[in-house]
C-alpha cells in the first residue's frame, strides 16, 4: 500500500469510526471501495485537492422534470432533449432531471427503484444521450423510499438484510423535538413478520426514512451512486439529506453523522476519476444550510435557499433592505465551494431560510401577495402543536405579477430583474424549465393531484408549446428570448466566474448592486437592480468607474462615461457595467466518460 493509499484508508477510517464505531472498520471500508469501486471502475491514487476549476462562468443549469414535456407519442426524455438542443444550446450547459425513476408519489421523490428508469419517460440510453451534450445532475434521495418499494416489503416480510433497512420508534418516544417539515404525522403503524412496527416517515406515510445506522444501507446507496457516475452523472444532488440520522430525543436534522456521511461521500468523490460535483439540498435558516460546506470537505455546493424569498420580499416590497442586509452577511464561498443560485424550483419558495431575516410581519405581507396572485400556501407542525408556513406555491412568473400594492404592468419586467439578480451573483446560476418558460399557475393540475406544489408543475404538451414559441408575441417566447439574451451575455464574461471576487455595493434601499471582478482581476462588472416600479436616478459616483477605462453596459448596450452626472435605471431595470466585454468560448459538452478498465482499488496494488 503506497502512502498516499494509507492516507486515504486512514481518513476513511477516521469518518466511518465517527459513524459506525461499533463495526469491524477494515472490514467495512473494504466493503465500502468495494461498492463504490467494482472491478473495472477508475479511481485517482490521489485525492483531487479542493479548487475552483471545477466550474466556471459557461456553466448554467436548467432544472426539469423528465416529463415536463410530453406529446402522447414519443418518449418525454427524447421530447426533453429535443427541446433543450432547439432551444438553450451554447447558453445551457447543464440539466437536473428530477427524479427520472420508478415512483408511487411526490412526483418521483418516493422512489420504488433506484436501479432503474422510470419506463414511460424512457430508459438508461436516454438519459446517457442528454449526459454526452449536457453536465447532467441526478437525484439520489437517499432519507426515504416508497412504501411499495421492494426494499420495503422485504422489510416487512423480515427478510435480510432489509428487515433493517428502516428506522423504527414508539409513540412512547419523546419525539417532540424532532424538526418537521410536513404536517403529517411522523410514525405510521405497520404489520410486519417481526410483529407490529411503527416506522419513521419524515415527509409522507409513502415514504418511509432508512435507517443509515445500518452500514448496509450507505453501502447500497454508494452503489446507486456509482450507477449514476457510470450513465453520465456529473452532478449528484442529495435530497433532504439534513434528516437521514435520527437518534431519539434529539431534533434530527443535521445530527453529527450526517455531516459525517457527507464527508465520506466527499472523499470518495475526490478520488474518483470522474469530476463530480456533490450538492447538497437542505432547505433550512441560512446558517445551517452553509455548515454543508463543511471546511472545504463536504459539499462542493450548496443551494441558495435564502435568496429565492428575499429577492420575493425585495420585488413585492420596492426595497432591497433585507436582500442587502443579508447579501453583506454572507461568506464567499470556499476554495473548491460554490452557491447554487436560483428562484424558481420543482418545490415551492420555501420560508424556513428566511426565519431569523424577516420578521413575521413581513412574512404575512408575502403570504398575502401569493394567495392574491393566485398561490398557495403549504404549513409545517411546531413542537407546540402550532403551524407555520413552510413554502409558497405558485410559479414564479405569477409571483412576479405585482407587488404587495396588487397587480400591475410590471409583470415581465419584474420577472426578469429576478432572474437577472441570480446571473450575476457569486454562485452557479439554475432556471427551473417553467421559469424560463414563463410558465402560469396550473390550478387545474392542483385540483386534479389535491397536491399544493402541482401548480408548479405544469406538463406542456410539445405541440402548443412549440406553437407559443413560435409566436413572438407569446409570454412563452418573450420570456425564453429574454432570458437566453441574458444568459448568452452572462457566460461570455469571466467576472461572472461562480467564485470571482464580489462586495455588495451600498446604493440605497431602491437599487440592489454589487461588484464582481474577474479571478485574474482583469474584468470588471458593476451589477445593478432597480426593484422597484419607478425610474430611479443614480449618480455616478456612487460606483467606482475608473477614469481612463471605457464603461459599457453589457444589457442595454449604453456606454457609461464616469465624468457622465448620472445613471438612470427604468422601473426594474437591470444594468451590467463593465470595463471589458468578454468574448467567451465555446462550452464543453456534459461528457459521459464511461468506464475505462483499470487496475480495481480493492485489489491492493495502490491501495
Amino acid at each position: 500500500m503506497t502512502k498516499a493509499a494509507k492516507q486515504f484508508a486512514a481518513k476513511l477510517d477516521t469518518l466511518l469510526d465517527q459513524i459506525y464505531p461499533q463495526s469491524d472498520i477494515p472490514a467495512l471500508r473494504q466493503e465500502i471501495l468495494e461498492a463504490f469501486w467494482p472491478e473495472g471502475t477508475v479511481y485517482r491514487t490521489r485525492a483531487r485537492p479542493p479548487g475552483n476549476n471545477m466550474w466556471d462562468e459557461t456553466d448554467t443549469l436548467v432544472i426539469t422534470y423528465g416529463n415536463s414535456i410530453v406529446d402522447g407519442v414519443h418518449k418525454p426524455l427524447d421530447l426533453l432533449r429535443h427541446f433543450l438542443e432547439q432551444n438553450v444550446a451554447g447558453v445551457i450547459s447543464g440539466v437536473h432531471i428530477l427524479p427520472f425513476f420508478p415512483f408511487t408519489s411526490d412526483d418521483g421523490f418516493a422512489v420504488t427503484d433506484y436501479r432503474a428508469v422510470n419506463s414511460a419517460l424512457g430508459s438508461w440510453s436516454d438519459i446517457t444521450r442528454i449526459a454526452e451534450e449536457f453536465k447532467l445532475m441526478s437525484d439520489l434521495v437517499l432519507n426515504h423510499v416508497s412504501s411499495f418499494s421492494t426494499w420495503f416489503q422485504e422489510y416487512r416480510q423480515g427478510h435480510p438484510p432489509f428487515d433493517k433497512f428502516f428506522f423504527e420508534a414508539s409513540p412512547d418516544d419523546d419525539l417532540s423535538e424532532v424538526v418537521r417539515p410536513r404536517t403529517s404525522p411522523l410514525l405510521r403503524k405497520v404489520d410486519t413478520a417481526m410483529g407490529e412496527r411503527y416506522v419513521w416517515c419524515t415527509f409522507s406515510h409513502d415514504q418511509v426514512d432508512l435507517d443509515f445506522t445500518n452500514p448496509e444501507v450507505l453501502l447500497e446507496f454508494l452503489r446507486v451512486m456509482r450507477l449514476h457516475i457510470d450513465n453520465g452523472v456529473r452532478i449528484i444532488r442529495l435530497d433532504a439529506v439534513a434528516f437521514i440520522w435520527k437518534q431519539i430525543g434529539t431534533n434530527c436534522i443535521h445530527l453529527p453523522q450526517t455531516h459525517a456521511i457527507v464527508r465520506l461521500m466527499r472523499l470518495l468523490i475526490d478520488y474518483a476519476d470522474e469530476r463530480v460535483v456533490l450538492l447538497t439540498e437542505t432547505n433550512v435558516p441560512n446558517t445551517e444550510n452553509l455548515s454543508y460546506f463543511g471546511n472545504m470537505n463536504e459539499a462542493h455546493a450548496i443551494y441558495n435557499f435564502s435568496l429565492p424569498p428575499l429577492i420575493l420580499h425585495a420585488l413585492l416590497n420596492g426595497t432591497a433592505r433585507e436582500l442587502n442586509r443579508w447579501q453583506m452577511a454572507m461568506p464567499p464561498a470556499q476554495m473548491g465551494c460554490a452557491y447554487l443560485n436560483f428562484t424558481a424550483s420543482h418545490d415551492g419558495i420555501g420560508m424556513r431560510p428566511v426565519e431569523g431575516l424577516l420578521s413575521p410581519e413581513e412574512t404575512d405581507e408575502i403570504v398575502d401577495a401569493v394567495r392574491s396572485f393566485g398561490g398557495l400556501v403549504s404549513m409545517r407542525s411546531m413542537s407546540d402543536g402550532t403551524q407555520k408556513p413552510y413554502e409558497l406555491n405558485i410559479t414564479w412568473f405569477d409571483a412576479m405579477k405585482g407587488t404587495t400594492k396588487g397587480e400591475d404592468e410590471w409583470q415581465l419586467e419584474r420577472f426578469l430583474c429576478s432572474q437577472t439578480i441570480v446571473m450575476a451573483l457569486e454562485g452557479l446560476p439554475a432556471f427551473y424549465i417553467h421559469a424560463l418558460l414563463g410558465t402560469p399557475n396550473d390550478r387545474e393540475g392542483v385540483e386534479k393531484t389535491g397536491v399544493n406544489r402541482a401548480i408548479n408543475r405544469h406538463r406542456w404538451d410539445y405541440d402548443e408549446l412549440r406553437e407559443k414559441l413560435a409566436d413572438s408575441e407569446s409570454t412563452q417566447s418573450r420570456v425564453l428570448e429574454a432570458m437566453k439574451q441574458r444568459i448568452g451575455i452572462r457566460v461570455k464574461q469571466k467576472a461572472f466566474h461562480p467564485n470571482a471576487t464580489q462586495f455588495t455595493l451600498h446604493l440605497g434601499e431602491e437599487l440592489f448592486g454589487f461588484w464582481r471582478q474577474s479571478l485574474d482581476r482583469a474584468q470588471s462588472m458593476f451589477a445593478i437592480h432597480n426593484m422597484t416600479d419607478q425610474e430611479i436616478r443614480m449618480p455616478v459616483h456612487s460606483i467606482n468607474l475608473i477614469g481612463g477605462e471605457n464603461w459599457l453596459d453589457l444589457i442595454s448596450r449604453e456606454e457609461i462615461s464616469p465624468s457622465s452626472g448620472e445613471i438612470v435605471f427604468a422601473p426594474y431595470q437591470c444594468r451590467w457595467i463593465t470595463n471589458r466585454e468578454g468574448s467567451g468560448r465555446t462550452k464543453r459538452p456534459g461528457r459521459n466518460l464511461g468506464n475505462r478498465k483499470v487496475v480495481s482499488p480493492t485489489s491492493g496494488a495502490d491501495w
